[in-house]
């Protein structure tokens, strides 16, 4: 740079118009009683300018800085979960065993879950309430196995879904098998059932989990008679990373789930049910969009399901007290390609297209959509939403105190009935138009014809 230029004189220039060029050095340095007012007044002026803008860089800097972070908090997988939950004491109970924990929102809701210690090489399944002290900020509760580690010297964790290690801990034989992906195979827990069965269940795990957390729905679907394929997908850990090593929010990762569907169908398979967890929910969406197969699924059932993406991301700038115009800035870097060197994504990810409420019209697959009111991490609306918009085939069941994806947990039994219900009407065989049903042959039904003759 010029080593003659100076800020001050040319800003100033600008801020007295008309004035000379030799006049301007001299209202900076005058020692003139009308040259010193006017002095002071340049001198302000000029350092609120400058203040102005250091300060609005500043605050545009910081701005984009927190929306960068956002983003990439967002797309990248985290290395080690957080232990935040504090395991206070292990009391021996007979033959079994009970833990005192320190309550939280999700330890005081009552069901099946699970405690990981040990830094995740410690799993325990945590059972019923047996007491709870809000004066303490204790819960009691009895532990129902412990699979791997020492629960007694265990003193912080995490609570989760995953209830079950492996389909044996579910009283199901499986077979390890590796599904082929861009980048090499995938593992795969699949649990066989009817040899004659011609549709497979395929279940896709949430962000941050693993094939782990499907075991809760394979005794369910192994009782309708499904072979179920539980698989894992880029960057969760067990399949090959994607090259950004970035996740895709679902517009990548339903490559690797039509991989599993094409291994079903090369085991034998005619039709696929997909079963999706959180962001498992927005790959088989993705999926039933986008997939070469997709003719091939019959049906969906969806746990907390991501419909709209741009809802998930505003509600967690909320929670973080991340400005919504920082959020929104954030979610333009993830979906433009000029913000692909911050957040290191390979391509941009539309979140639009992801957009499910706005595209319900589109979606042509028949879908059950389980969602607790008080979700906090995924909001139940726009499962509610895209189901009030496509009745036809949609249908919502919403569940109460069951937190994020934690719906079978919760209960159990309510969860398993009711999916088994759904999927066997699905399931059934489809008639042919035209076709009369056993209720219309007189023959197969001799009080049709009478109780047509009332309705006449």
């Amino acid at each position: 740079m010029d080593s003659s230029f100076r800020p001050g004189t040319e800003l100033l220039r600008h801020l007295v118009p008309g004035a000379p060029e030799h006049q301007a050095p001299d209202l900076l340095n005058s020692t003139g009683q009308q040259d010193t007012s006017m002095s002071l007044r340049a001198k302000w002026t000029l350092g609120g300018i400058i203040a102005g803008s250091a300060a609005a860089a500043l605050l545009g800097a910081g701005s984009s800085a927190l929306a960068l972070y956002f983003a990439r908090r967002v797309l990248t997988p985290a290395r080690a979960r957080v232990a935040d939950q504090e395991v206070l004491a292990v009391i021996r109970d007979g033959r079994g065993q009970q833990v005192i924990l320190a309550a939280t929102p999700e330890t005081i809701q009552d069901g099946v879950y699970s405690l990981f210690f040990d830094g995740g090489n410690g799993h325990a399944r945590i059972g019923r309430i047996l007491s709870y002290s809000p004066s303490e900020r204790t819960v009691l509760r009895e532990v129902e196995a412990v699979y791997q580690g020492n629960l007694k010297t265990a003193r912080r964790g995490w609570w989760g879904g995953a209830a079950y290690p492996d389909p044996s801990a579910v009283g199901l034989a499986s077979e390890e098998v590796a599904i082929e992906v861009e980048g090499g195979t995938a593992p795969a827990w699949l649990i066989p059932a009817d040899p004659a069965a011609d549709v497979w269940a395929v279940m896709v795990h949430g962000r941050g989990a693993t094939r782990q957390e499907s075991l809760r729905a394979a005794r369910a679907v192994h009782e309708l008679g499904l072979p179920s394929l539980l698989v894992s997908y880029r960057n969760d850990g067990l399949a090959p990373s994607a090259p950004d090593g970035r996740y895709g929010l679902g517009s990548t990762e339903w490559r690797d789930v039509d991989a599993a569907i094409a291994f079903a169908l090369a085991r034998g398979a005619k039709e696929v049910v997909l079963l999706g967890w959180s962001m498992g929910g927005a790959i088989c969406l993705q999926t039933a969009d986008l997939s070469k197969h997709r003719h091939v699924i019959r049906a969906m059932v969806l746990d907390a399901p991501v419909i709209d993406w741009v809802n998930v991301l505003a509600h967690h700038a909320e929670l973080n007290r991340i400005p919504s115009a920082v959020g929104r800035y954030g979610q333009l870097m993830m979906g433009h390609r000029l913000g692909r060197r911050l957040t290191g994504l390979a391509a941009p990810v539309d979140l639009k297209s992801m957009d499910w409420v706005s595209r319900a019209v589109e979606l042509r697959t028949p879908t059950l959509i389980v969602h607790s009111v008080d979700d906090e991490y995924v909001p139940y609306g726009p499962s509610a939403l895209l189901a009030e918009k496509n009745p036809e085939m949609v249908t919502f069941e919403a569940f109460e105190k069951a937190r994020h994806a934690k719906e079978w947990n919760a209960d159990p039994v309510r969860w398993e009935s009711l999916v088994k219900a759904w999927l066997q009407q699905q399931l059934a065989p489809r008639r042919n138009p035209g076709q009369a049903s056993s209720d219309d042959d007189p023959d197969e039904n001799p009080g049709a014809e009478a109780d047509n003759a009332l309705h006449d």
